[in-house]
């Protein structure tokens, strides 16, 4: 089928399973179990036609003995079926079981053991050499945008680390090749383990107010020097956020009616505005510090980009204000480049 040209066959459904792990052993080990019953007791009513070559006798014993090395090998020769109707019975139905039980055994043992070691593994590994990353806490559609951005714009995803309580959305991050972590960013065991102290940004979307000023103060609390980002909903916490120790605090409503606005003086204007946010622009809104050269320089000699303001020791100016006829060092400035 067809929709408006592209096809869709590639497009498929996925649903996180219904059944736990321990859920999915049992049902598994009780398959193998009922095929097992199912060949003792073909074997037990059979069992005339079975010949034992050490004792001549078949008995129960014998019976399971014999199910269990066929079931699981080839056998040893030292009972074999002697009647067309149980070698039929081995060839049809016994060998078909066998292959099964060994693919069966083989999946459980790696699903259940061998993959969940060596990714434990690995996890620690990574975990215990964190240094310089972001966490990005909190998977919801900021943070999901924000990690595509990221992506987009040339960031190893072995730098970030992505902390959700929900599995689908860790799920959804980890499929960008991001570590992920499930828990709350809240608790102080959480972000220790993210090694929030060694991690150069924390991006922070709770989708709650008092969520996101709660991450805030146990992230300040446990580093003085992680840039924290975080996004508020109602202007009255944006100052609380910061008093939390919220380097920038962003509102994602107040820039939306931002843009709505925007859009009545123009039609150009919100798109222009959104072109800037992004890497996929044609233009983008760098941030940067100013180089040796360029101190004692008025900022509108500045050659690398169009400079919009200058920041010094925390306070903005405008880049036709007294302050940047001469710039200092130490000064950042905002510059709008091509992003290409």
């Amino acid at each position: 089928m067809r929709h408006r040209g592209k096809d869709l066959t590639h497009m498929t459904l996925r649903r996180k399973p219904s059944l736990r792990p321990w859920a999915q052993f049992a049902i598994r080990m009780l398959v193998l179990f009922s095929l097992l019953v199912l060949i003792i007791g073909f074997h037990w009513i059979e069992r005339d036609s079975l010949h034992d070559n050490y004792d001549g006798e078949v008995n129960f014993t014998d019976v399971l003995y014999f199910t269990m090395i066929s079931a699981t090998t080839t056998g040893y020769g030292d009972i074999v079926p002697v009647t067309a109707k149980a070698r039929l019975f081995d060839a049809l139905i016994v060998t078909p079981i066998r292959i099964f039980f060994i693919l069966v055994l083989a999946g459980t043992a790696y699903t259940f053991v061998i993959k969940k070691t060596w990714n434990n593994w690995v996890m620690k590994r990574i975990q215990r050499n964190l240094c310089d990353h972001i966490i990005l806490a909190g998977h919801g559609v900021s943070n999901s945008k924000a990690l595509d951005e990221l992506l987009t714009r040339g960031v190893d995803p072995r730098t970030l680390v992505v902390i959700d309580p929900d599995p689908e959305a860790l799920d959804r991050a980890s499929e960008c090749g991001v570590a992920v972590l499930q828990g709350d960013a809240s608790r102080d065991e959480t972000l220790r383990a993210a090694h929030v102290e060694r991690a150069k940004a924390l991006l922070i979307s709770a989708g709650r107010d008092d969520s996101a000023i709660l991450i805030v103060l146990t992230a300040r609390k446990l580093s003085d020097k992680v840039n924290i980002s975080v996004t508020i909903r109602e202007g009255d916490n944006e100052d609380i956020a910061r008093q939390a120790g919220a380097d920038t605090v962003i509102n994602p409503v107040s820039f939306a009616g931002l843009l709505l606005a925007s859009s009545l003086q123009g039609p150009y204007r919100a798109e222009y505005l959104a072109d800037l946010a992004t890497s996929e622009g044609k233009v983008m809104l760098r941030e940067r510090s100013i180089t040796r050269e360029e101190v004692g320089k008025p900022m509108n000699e500045i050659v690398t980009g169009q400079p919009v303001r200058l920041l010094r020791n925390g306070m903005p100016f405008a880049h036709d204000s007294a302050a940047a006829l001469s710039l200092q060092e130490g000064d950042w400035i905002l510059e709008i480049v091509d992003s290409a």
